[in-house]
Order: structure tokens, then sequence, then C-alpha cells
């Protein structure tokens, strides 16, 4: 089994997008039996939390669940997951500050590293803008998630 988990701030918006699509693009590669998703976020303001009823919204307009409950990143969570998917530069270096002894730095990618249409560095927080930031964060999402599974495909042969 492959565990990915997807990590923004607060893990109302982002990581529950990338954890919500990617689980849509393993479904549609019949994948869900050999890759499961989770989302974190780097700080626990919102722990126990739905995500943000907007980003619900436009999720679902694109036939995406976003059913997940807010949880903070822990240490141990390097462990158990082999892709760890930063949203932004800042998460990247959160995510790394807590990795002390620097033993997964090559487990951590950002969002962006993954997308192969949409060049942007990171996925912008969509928290306090409008709709169109809601829109424009699943479309990097969408890219990006697609080509993590094309990355996973590559060095997991066994998932082909």
């Amino acid at each position: 089994m492959i565990n990915v988990i997807f990590v923004c701030m607060g893990n109302i918006c982002r990581s529950p997008s990338g954890e919500a699509v990617m689980n849509s693009v393993i479904e549609k590669a019949g994948l869900e039996n050999k890759i499961k998703c989770d989302s974190a976020g780097t700080i626990g303001f919102h722990a126990g939390e739905s995500a943000d009823p907007r980003m619900i919204e436009y999720g679902s307009k694109r036939n995406y669940v976003l059913s997940s409950i807010a949880r903070k990143f822990h240490v141990s969570d390097f462990e158990k997951f082999d892709y760890i998917i930063a949203m932004d530069n800042k998460n990247l270096s959160d995510l790394l500050a807590l990795d002390l002894a620097g033993k997964f730095t090559s487990k951590i990618t950002k969002m962006t590293d993954h997308c192969t249409i949409i060049k942007v560095d990171e996925v912008p927080d969509p928290y306090y803008g409008g709709s169109q930031g809601f829109e424009h964060v699943l479309d990097i999402i969408e890219d990006g998630c697609n080509g993590l599974l094309k990355r996973i495909i590559t060095v997991h042969p066994e998932m082909k």
C-alpha cells in the first residue's frame, strides 16, 4: 500500500482538496486498493473541523467529495506516509523543520512539483479570496494530482 498525505496550513482548503482530487484520480485509475490518501495541517487550529464550506462547494461542482476532518501533521506521519505533499513554500519549510534529522526529506515535495500543465511555484491559499481563488486552486491541484499519480506509477511499476 502506498500512502500519500497532502499538507497545508489549516487543513480546511488546499490539503483536503488534494486528498479529494487524488482519491478521484486514484479511483479512475482503478488503484483505490493500492494507494490511500490523507491530509493534515501544519497547525492544529482547525483540528476536528470539516473543510471550508466554500472549498466543499467548489469541489462538489467538479464532483469531488471533501469529507476529511482537519487534523495537525504529526512527526509520526513521516514514518507512515510514502509521499508528503506540501501546498506552498511555507508548508514545505515547516515540514522540513519537523524532520530534525533530515531523514524524510526525500518523501517531501510540493504539489506544484508534480504539475505538468500549470506552471506556478505553489498552491495559493484561497481562504481570503473570492470564487476565482478556489477555482484556481482546484485547477492546480488537478494538474498536480495527475502528475503525482504518473510519478507513483513510474516509481512503483507494480501499480500498473
